[in-house]
């Protein structure tokens, strides 16, 4: 306890020498493979008492194209419309390379795209 605010004062513990921060960006246009995938990581990082942060849900791109159905220009003026949905989210782990090789060491759904890049503190 603190004696001049009577709050407990917990102390962190710092983080091994060997630790590095990675942030995990995982893009994908089906939304259960992205969250199956994020719950996978997290699962296997808890698993590993590794500290984890996230997944953080970034905002859906959506993508529109609007199209001419008629090849030629003749007739009516009716047109196509089309849309792709994106969505991203990002997981930041804290832990040493041994354990980010063995926590990424899943195959996972086509149409996902990961990216991986260490955080400079």
């Amino acid at each position: 306890m603190n004696r001049t605010t009577g709050k407990r004062s917990f102390l962190k513990a710092p983080p091994p020498p060997d630790a590095h921060e990675m942030r995990f960006t995982l893009i994908s246009t089906n939304l259960k493979s992205i969250e199956k995938v994020c719950a996978y990581l997290i699962k296997c990082a808890k698993a590993r008492q590794i500290k984890v942060k996230g997944p953080v849900r970034l905002p859906t791109k959506t993508l529109r194209l609007t199209t001419r159905r008629s090849p030629c220009g003749q007739g009516r003026c009716s047109w196509d419309k089309f849309e792709l949905h994106l969505h991203k989210r990002i997981v930041d782990i804290q832990t040493s390379f041994q354990d980010i090789k063995r926590i990424t060491s899943i195959t996972i759904d086509t149409g996902i795209d990961i990216e991986v890049t260490l955080l400079d503190k």
